[in-house]
């Protein structure tokens, strides 16, 4: 049995999961991706390894995307795309274009993308430029884990048949536990245990601005990653709660140990109690690896 359908059968929620970062840069690779993507791809390691390094150590986390199609890759060096979300704290944006040479994503101002005005930095990068829709990555790397790959090539495959070059397979974003699992930019919102509708609700609110509500609660909604674990649960539960779906409108602040003030933009504020709790069962965290202890997040009280 694979790591995902065990949790399945546990009913574990998958919020506060969400890989953790202030904003993210995509390149497209095509072809095999081993477990470390970013050096063990048809992708110069030397390139590779250099924009993986700037990204994480400026905030950020690097994906390498493919199409969800044949993953030949011929080495005809055509253009590759590039997506690059910010402003993830505040009203999120999309950025993307295409470069000859993947080391030409080592121009982009890395330490300054969290913050950046989206216009600025498209003046500053000649290959990007703004994009009004959304893109959804889901994760199909199966050099990681057999479940990516099983159970998220299905979901990317099934998605582009209706919104074509929309969505992209992706390599690691954690939580094989929850697969399949997917990314909505420019939001940076985590998502679980993906189907087909909940997806294109994902990319059909992408597109507005917003999140979908068909993905709150805390069997789809692992979180948006510029929150750390306690206040993307929080958030996550004020918006199932409230239905609210601008990204912008809600504000999450840690105000104690065990508590997280959330605040709406029109004055409301809800104080939320939560716990980290362990599961009484070990479950593997990912395919082929021992079980361990196995924790969620729990709402106490609002």
């Amino acid at each position: 049995m694979t790591c995902s359908v065990t949790w399945d059968e546990a009913g574990l929620p998958a919020w506060g999961t969400a890989p953790r970062a202030a904003f993210w840069v995509t390149v497209e690779q095509n072809g095999p991706w081993g477990a470390r993507a970013f050096t063990q791809s048809r992708l110069d390691p030397a390139v590779g390894a250099a924009i993986e390094a700037e990204v994480l150590a400026t905030g950020g986390r690097p994906l390498l995307i493919r199409r969800p199609a044949s993953h030949v890759d011929r080495g005809d060096h055509r253009r590759r795309q590039v997506y690059v979300a910010g402003g993830l704290a505040g009203t999120p944006w999309l950025l993307g274009g295409t470069v000859t040479e993947p080391d030409e994503v080592m121009t982009l101002p890395f330490d300054r993308l969290a913050g950046i005005d989206p216009d600025e930095l498209a003046g500053e990068i000649d290959w990007l430029e703004r994009l009004d829709g959304g893109v959804l990555l889901v994760c199909a790397n199966a050099k990681r884990d057999l479940c990516c790959a099983l159970r998220g090539r299905p979901i990317a495959l099934d998605l582009e048949r209706t919104a074509p070059g929309r969505v992209w397979e992706c390599t690691h974003t954690g939580g094989h536990r929850f697969a399949p699992t997917g990314l909505v930019l420019p939001s940076g919102q985590s998502l679980a245990r993906l189907t087909p509708e909940v997806a294109l609700a994902a990319l059909q609110a992408a597109d507005a601005g917003r999140l979908a509500s068909e993905t709150f609660g805390p069997w789809h909604d692992r979180g948006r990653s510029h929150l750390e674990p306690a206040c993307a649960v929080a958030e996550a539960h004020v918006r199932e709660l409230t239905g609210e779906t601008d990204p912008a409108a809600l504000v999450a602040e840690q105000s104690g140990s065990d508590r997280v003030q959330v605040t709406h933009r029109d004055g409301r504020a809800w104080t939320v109690r939560l716990a980290l709790e362990e599961y009484p069962e070990q479950l593997p965290e990912s395919c082929g690896k021992a079980a361990v202890t196995a924790r969620s997040w729990t709402i106490i009280d609002v």
